[in-house]
């Protein structure tokens, strides 16, 4: 149930038709959840997986989005960003999962991109793939490495235009956020102007101390019995428009997702991986082609919608994370650790 099912109503503005990052069109969203033992004794336990967010339905190496990143808290393993904030495109599916399985997740995904592109390597360049994380050992065995390439190229074919599933799925099946169970949440706001335009978001939330939790600014009790163990955390936002943005405006954007994040408790604090990813579908560019200009319509810096989708970001990040509480599940993990569900009351 997400929060707004619950009464809590986050910001002014309104979400879009599902409050997901899928409203915004084409994108794509696909889960693969590991939950199983690893040995006899039942101490070793997968209890983690992949998410993978499609940009567009097409082939994204050969119809690239625009994109930036930005880094609240640098405490993260990711791949990818370096060439992302230098050419400012996205050219494969965003990849989430823990912070162990980076390197697996990362073969799989180039492996399910050469398999879609013949080209790569041979009559063309190399392929840029961007995979993002968060620390899920409290109850996943994460040193056993249960993530496999495999697990990367399914949560990719299982993508779909349909309302993402929440809370403990995919990459999120480990995560744990507030003292309490966290993981994937989503949300979104439309932007109205001459045109409409969505702002979805997508997150992996896994951070915070249960004592941080700004449950009394929502009208839900605030609960202290979750754990204490997990302070740090992360947290990866995926943020998507169909905005006409330059990459430099993208990560204006980006940077925003912090304002939502701060909102919910979060100090950005110095074990925390705090990475915000940020694409556009408008202007999408070509891998092959004759001509060497290329134009793009954008929206002016200086106009005042450029103000409402900086608030749409920042609303969407809130909801998302809040979403990502109200959706998970109590979830038993290695050696018999349980993280409860958030109670909302």
């Amino acid at each position: 149930m997400k929060v707004r099912d619950r009464g809590v109503v986050v910001g002014r503005m309104s979400p879009g038709s599902n409050n997901c990052i899928t409203d915004v069109t084409g994108v794509k969203v696909g889960h693969e959840t590991l939950d199983y033992t690893l040995d006899d004794k039942g101490e070793g336990y997968a209890c983690t997986g992949v998410t993978a967010i499609l940009p567009h339905a097409g082939n994204v190496f050969k119809e690239k989005v625009t994109a930036a990143s930005y880094v609240l808290n640098g405490f993260g393993k990711t791949t990818g960003l370096v060439q992302v904030n230098e050419l400012g495109t996205i050219e494969a599916p965003i990849m989430l999962s823990n912070t162990f399985a980076v390197p697996a997740v990362t073969q799989g995904t180039l492996e399910y991109m050469l398999s879609e592109n013949e080209d790569i390597g041979e009559t063309t360049g190399t392929i840029n793939i961007v995979v993002g994380e968060c620390n899920d050992s409290y109850l996943n065995s994460i040193r056993h490495f249960p993530v496999k390439p495999e697990h990367a190229k399914e949560a990719i074919k299982k993508a779909s235009t349909m309302p993402a599933e929440e809370g403990a799925v995919g990459a999120g099946k480990g995560m744990v956020c507030f003292g309490h169970k966290g993981g994937i949440g989503t949300a979104s706001r439309v932007v109205k102007s001459a045109d409409t335009y969505t702002i979805g978001c997508l997150v992996l939330s896994n951070f915070g101390k249960k004592e941080e939790f700004m449950a009394g600014k929502y009208g839900i009790e605030s609960i202290m019995s979750g754990l204490s163990e997990t302070a740090d955390g992360s947290i990866i936002i995926v943020l998507a428009t169909n905005a006409p943005l330059s990459d430099r405006q993208l990560l204006r954007l980006a940077k925003r997702c912090g304002i939502g994040l701060g909102r919910t408790g979060s100090h950005f604090s110095h074990g925390s991986g705090d990475i915000v990813i940020a694409f556009s579908t408008a202007n999408q560019t070509m891998h092959y082609t004759d001509g060497f200009i290329q134009s793009i319509n954008l929206i002016r810096d200086d106009h005042p919608l450029m103000n409402e989708l900086f608030a749409a970001a920042a609303e969407a990040t809130e909801e998302a994370i809040l979403n990502s509480l109200s959706q998970a599940e109590t979830t038993k993990g290695r050696k018999g650790r349980v993280v409860e569900a958030y109670p909302f009351l």
